[in-house]
């Protein structure tokens, strides 16, 4: 993560998303803002957020959930990196994040403290949220347990998201990884689809007798799949039905139905 000093006002470079997000994925909301007591949140806590720009302790955000773009004081909110590294979060903070709807057991973060630059700590949700002290050795390795070193955080998160290895279970998901779905994640209802039903009149019974020569028709028209197509052929061949005549000099109305599509093969959207 690179530090960013800010003093004072500064001039519109350094405000620009470029500079100070440059290397954080998102912002996480740490507390509701405004605060239910004065008003209803405009953002709360939970809420991912894009960080578009900087005016001193104030911070201009766009929701990722609704794409309302407003300001929040910047202690109200945690740059995250890697989708699991949050900065300046106390081990309450973390708890109550890992409390939300969307996380479960396994769910994570690594969280950098907020007194002092550089000291670490892993939170993870399993019947309770477990806090494990990241240590460092002068080499700049991390370890929770002596016996396990890593040359950086993201080897030490994907091992033990392979393998418990000591702490309390295997990392399954960041924190807040699968909540909060985005507007264009969220799938509409599907359409409606008005299709013609199939004209008997126009279907013989030697088409019937032999349903191969039902593929001819129309698909448009065609309602019947094969297999029905094959039960009546087979109830007319036994029974023998004389095909009836056709009426003559009647018009009958048309009739519609409505289907819906098949989407079956949608893609559901999981993370």
């Amino acid at each position: 993560m690179g530090n960013v000093t800010r003093q004072g006002h500064t001039n519109p470079e350094s405000n620009s998303l470029d500079s100070m997000f440059k290397d954080c994925d998102t912002l996480v909301v740490l507390a509701d803002y405004p605060c239910r007591d004065i008003s209803e949140p405009v953002f709360k806590m939970g809420d991912r957020l894009k960080g578009l720009s900087e005016d001193g302790c104030w911070w201009k955000v766009r929701s990722l959930q609704t794409g309302t773009e407003n300001y929040i004081p910047c202690n109200h909110v945690s740059k995250v990196y890697h989708g699991w590294l949050f900065e300046g979060v106390s081990r309450q903070k973390a708890e109550e994040l890992l409390s939300l709807p969307g996380n479960s057991a396994g769910s994570f973060l690594i969280r950098e403290s907020p007194r002092e630059r550089g000291l670490y700590s892993l939170s993870v949700r399993h019947r309770s949220v477990k806090h494990y002290k990241i240590f460092r050795l002068t080499n700049s390795w991390y370890y929770i347990s002596p016996r396990l070193t890593f040359q950086c955080l993201e080897d030490m998160v994907n091992h033990y998201s392979d393998s418990s290895d000591g702490i309390c279970c295997v990392l399954s998901a960041p924190c807040l990884a699968l909540s909060n779905p985005t507007p264009s994640s969220i799938q509409g209802a599907p359409p409606v689809v008005m299709r013609r039903n199939l004209d008997w009149n126009k279907v013989k019974k030697s088409q019937l007798l032999n349903p191969s020569e039902l593929d001819s028709v129309d698909s448009r028209d065609n309602m019947m799949s094969y297999g029905v197509r094959s039960s009546i052929a087979a109830y007319l061949s036994l029974t023998s039905v004389s095909e009836p005549e056709e009426a003559k000099g009647r018009k009958k109305k048309s009739k519609s139905m409505y289907v819906m599509s098949d989407h079956s093969n949608m893609d559901l959207d999981e993370n």
